[in-house]
């Protein structure tokens, strides 16, 4: 049996069409993906939206309140509609599919809890998307007047972090590593020592260093500063009003997009002055079990990671001999390796285009 079971229609309209009859009021839904609540839908009567108290619907039966008229026009379509799905196997899948393949009587897995495939799989996708398959995700914020927002829900690590000019083009802002987030202010008195509260525990305060780098402006690390001549220390080198040039600096620092800082321990990302108001967009991993939509596997990886299961369910099971557990773990270093040539992507057109602009010529 295929793979695809809805026809062309109802993947790329994303909808599903009825004929009332005047006295039925119970349809049968069938799209991709399938909608799982009310809340997934629209419902269309002669084009006009009707409200979701005129139905109700439970995967896969909706149910109207009152018969549509005769010759009633009927449309359900989905919600944010989302095509290409086909790229990826469900974890429910995948579950399945280990379990028929792998477990069983003359197989390498005589017996194993489906408990643990489940633990196992699921530790398999996050590591999947840290180092092959990388789940990235947009997010578009605007920064406000604290210059500072909090980390997406499912955030990892960040992939880049930039601002957005008039024209959608995003300008690239580097890590602040000249500073650093303090996760303690201790508090101390006039002549420096450090003050404790009731319990005799040390006492803390808001920390000087965020209210500085808040008021940091990207013109001082370039040395375009309004003064006279003047000379940082810091850097060693000189700066002439004249000419607005900056001998001797760290070509790192040599940007006007500003600088960001996480604060791993409060869980934000702040940015410099000059980034207020801006639109900023975080490219960032998750590990791809945010929810249960995401926990899929891109099926040119898919061998990997029944690979990697096998590897991990053998090697926590008592008597298996050591030679088994060395075999797949040969086989899923060799799997994972083979996923991520397939998924990096390359295509040979778009690298001679950007070649061309280079000192070589290439042919191809």
């Amino acid at each position: 049996m295929g793979l695809i079971t809805d026809n062309a229609f109802n993947y790329y309209a994303g909808s599903q069409n009825f004929v009332g009859d005047g006295s039925a009021t119970i349809f049968t839904v069938n799209l991709s993906p399938q909608p799982t609540s009310i809340a997934d839908i629209f419902v269309y009567i002669n084009d006009i939206l009707i409200p979701e108290s005129s139905y109700t619907y439970v995967n896969p039966t909706l149910t109207f309140n009152a018969p549509p008229a005769d010759d009633a026009q009927i449309v359900v379509t989905i919600k944010d509609k989302k095509y290409g799905d086909y790229r990826y196997t469900t974890l429910a899948d995948i579950i399945n599919n280990f379990m028929v393949a792998y477990i069983g009587d003359g197989k390498i897995i005589n017996r194993a809890k489906r408990r643990d495939v489940i633990f196992h799989a699921k530790r398999a996708i996050q590591e999947f998307s840290y180092d092959i398959a990388r789940v990235e995700k947009i997010q578009e914020v605007e920064v406000g007047s604290s210059l500072s927002i909090p980390m997406p829900q499912d955030f990892v690590n960040y992939v880049a972090i930039s601002f957005v000019d008039n024209y959608g083009v995003e300008h690239s802002i580097p890590k602040g590593r000249i500073t650093s987030k303090p996760s303690e202010a201790i508090l101390q008195d006039d002549e420096f020592n450090y003050q404790y509260d009731d319990q005799d525990n040390l006492a803390t305060t808001s920390a000087l260093t965020d209210e500085r780098f808040k008021n940091l402006n990207p013109k001082n690390i370039l040395g375009q500063y309004d003064d006279e001549l003047f000379y940082d220390k810091d850097y060693s080198d000189q700066i002439l009003l004249e000419t607005r040039t900056r001998y001797g600096a760290d070509p790192e620092l040599m940007n006007e997009n500003g600088f960001f800082i996480i604060d791993e321990n409060k869980g934000t990302i702040n940015f410099t002055s000059n980034l207020a108001g801006r639109l900023i967009t975080i490219k960032y991993i998750s590990d791809g079990l945010g929810t249960d939509e995401e926990m899929k596997v891109h099926k040119l990886a898919e061998e990997a990671i029944y690979k990697h299961i096998a590897h991990a369910v053998l090697s926590t099971m008592a008597q298996v001999p050591e030679y088994i557990v060395n075999r797949f773990k040969k086989e899923r270093r060799a799997a994972m390796r083979n996923a991520k040539l397939r998924l990096y992507d390359l295509k040979l057109n778009e690298m001679t285009q950007v070649m061309r602009g280079k000192s070589k010529h290439i042919k191809h």
